[in-house]
């Protein structure tokens, strides 16, 4: 009985010793034209800071729009001699996926409307009727392929756009580096799309939250409600912070690729957990374009989802849909 207490107790100090040696490393920093930030727990007390940034920095060079020599830029330049990288293919099927999976709700091939409409690196332009049709011409996933690591366009004029889940999955492959590293604790957030991954030096779950949809270009909103995270990633989109005004009207940056008009309905913000934060950005932003009832029609048949939705009413007032399992892991704040 002697020897079984004292092996109790020998376990109970290691385990008190490496709780006591365990801390929370916090990196920030800015890519992708937003900020990060990321928690993680290490044994080893590595610092992985200049990593992380070397491995944004790479991501950039492969799927930003915003830079002329990346490898998405040249694919819409149709440089013949542009090499697909892995970055670039994952994203092409993911983009595959959530286009068909959505009915074309989600379509990255609808960039060179996003331009016209201010909200690209490219020249804003001045839309009519007339202009939209004709842009529409050549926004249609069918239009392009890839084969290998080849990209086949029906029609040069096709351009792709990753920016709607670029950041999901950035924080995928940042969480993927870490468990690389044997890190199996962590919060990666990348402009507001999160991962988590086990539990904090407490035992406590990490916690993110969802803002309320005001309109707002600058600072953060009020949050709506507070999620408990474990082993789940969510992405939030939104009409409420990226917008621009014409003739005194506000048109969302959310663009209808049915339409080439940015997106008229009530659904204000669409927050998607998945386990992979690519997915939770893609269909966060379908979801979006869907509008409130075919969204909730789409939840209701891809259960692998759990989304919560804020809409407003006949009255202007906000409203929540969520999905059934988020009652277990959300709490509203008011």
């Amino acid at each position: 009985m002697k020897s079984f207490n004292f092996f109790i107790l020998f376990i109970l100090l290691c385990t008190s010793n490496l709780f006591a040696q365990l801390s929370e490393t916090k990196i920030s920093g800015y890519a992708q034209g937003t900020t990060y930030h990321i928690n993680y727990i290490d044994p080893l007390h590595r610092n992985f800071e200049n990593d992380i940034a070397d491995l944004l920095f790479r991501f950039d060079a492969s799927l930003s729009t915003y830079v002329p020599t990346s490898v998405i830029s040249r694919v819409n330049a149709n440089d013949k001699h542009v090499h697909i990288d892995s970055l670039f293919i994952v994203c092409f099927k993911k983009a595959k996926e959530v286009w068909l999976q959505t009915k074309g709700a989600f379509d990255p091939t609808v960039y060179p409307i996003v331009n016209a409409w201010g909200f690209g690196p490219g020249k804003k332009q001045f839309l009519d009727s007339a202009l939209v049709d004709s842009m529409l011409h050549f926004v249609d996933f069918n239009l392009i392929q890839l084969k290998g690591n080849k990209i086949l366009k029906k029609d040069k004029r096709v351009t792709l756009d990753f920016n709607a889940f670029a950041q999901g999955y950035s924080v995928d492959v940042v969480a993927q580096f870490l468990k690389s590293k044997g890190v199996q604790s962590f919060l990666v957030e990348i402009g507001g799309e999160v991962l988590a991954s086990g539990k904090k030096i407490d035992g406590s779950l990490w916690t993110v939250g969802i803002e309320q949809p005001y309109d707002n270009k600058e600072g953060h909103n009020d949050v709506k409600a507070i999620a408990s995270m474990h082993n789940l990633a969510m992405a939030t989109s939104g009409n409420y912070r990226r917008y621009t005004e014409i003739n005194g009207l506000k048109y969302a940056h959310h663009i209808d690729p049915h339409t080439g008009y940015p997106t008229q309905n009530n659904l204000l913000s669409a927050s998607v957990f998945a386990t992979d934060c690519i997915s939770a950005d893609a269909y966060a932003t379908g979801l979006l374009v869907m509008g409130l009832e075919k969204a909730k029609t789409f939840l209701q048949q891809h259960t692998e989802l759990q989304a919560y939705l804020i809409y407003s009413d006949e009255q202007g007032q906000f409203q929540v849909y969520q999905t059934p399992a988020l009652q277990y892991i959300l709490t509203e704040t008011e």
